[in-house]
């Protein structure tokens, strides 16, 4: 959709962002207790012999299973949810006056209620599957994982703002820049 990008734009506008797909990368690392939780609940050969989590393996197996799916969000979903609750903490009482959190699932883990401000970024179903098709997923991998979430247009209406990413950069950061102002 392009979360990353505006993420990206707003932090080179000195902006402070907290992203959770990063935080979901950090909770799993070796010898972290989600990590070792998930490896409980879905067995030894989720983690590879360097002792990292296969993010692949466990992606085709949550992705084709909803039980197993909400089984590693009840896991994830508390700890991620506890460390952007904590920067965003950080960043007010240093009196900030805008922070930024990046979550792919904002409304569908009804995390939105905490919230000022919400904005969607969002793209065509066209170009969301271009564009993960650029980083290796098969059409199968996009169906499942674009079946895991809510539709764009339903988040679209639920957000304050919309920032649409079919166009060049300078766009994109236009409608950052008057949605910040």
């Amino acid at each position: 959709m392009g979360k990353s990008t505006a993420a990206d734009l707003l932090r080179k506008r000195g902006l402070p962002v907290v992203d959770s797909d990063i935080i979901a990368r950090q909770v799993v690392e070796p010898g972290q207790p989600a990590l070792a939780e998930i490896q409980q609940a879905f067995g030894k050969e989720i983690v590879a012999a360097d002792g990292r989590l296969r993010r692949d393996a466990l992606a085709q197996r949550v992705f084709a299973d909803t039980e197993a799916r909400r089984k590693l969000e009840e896991i994830l979903h508390p700890r991620i949810r506890a460390v952007w609750q904590a920067q965003l903490e950080s960043w007010r009482n240093q009196g900030r006056p805008v922070a930024i959190a990046v979550i792919p699932l904002l409304f569908e883990t009804n995390s939105h209620g905490r919230f000022d401000s919400t904005v969607c970024v969002a793209c065509s179903a066209a170009t969301q599957r271009q564009r993960l098709r650029a980083r290796g997923w098969t059409d199968a991998q996009i169906n499942q994982r674009i079946a895991a979430q809510w539709p764009t247009e339903k988040k679209m209406l639920l957000a304050d703002s919309v920032v649409w990413t079919e166009g060049p950069l300078e766009l994109h950061q236009a409608q950052l820049d008057r949605i910040i102002r």
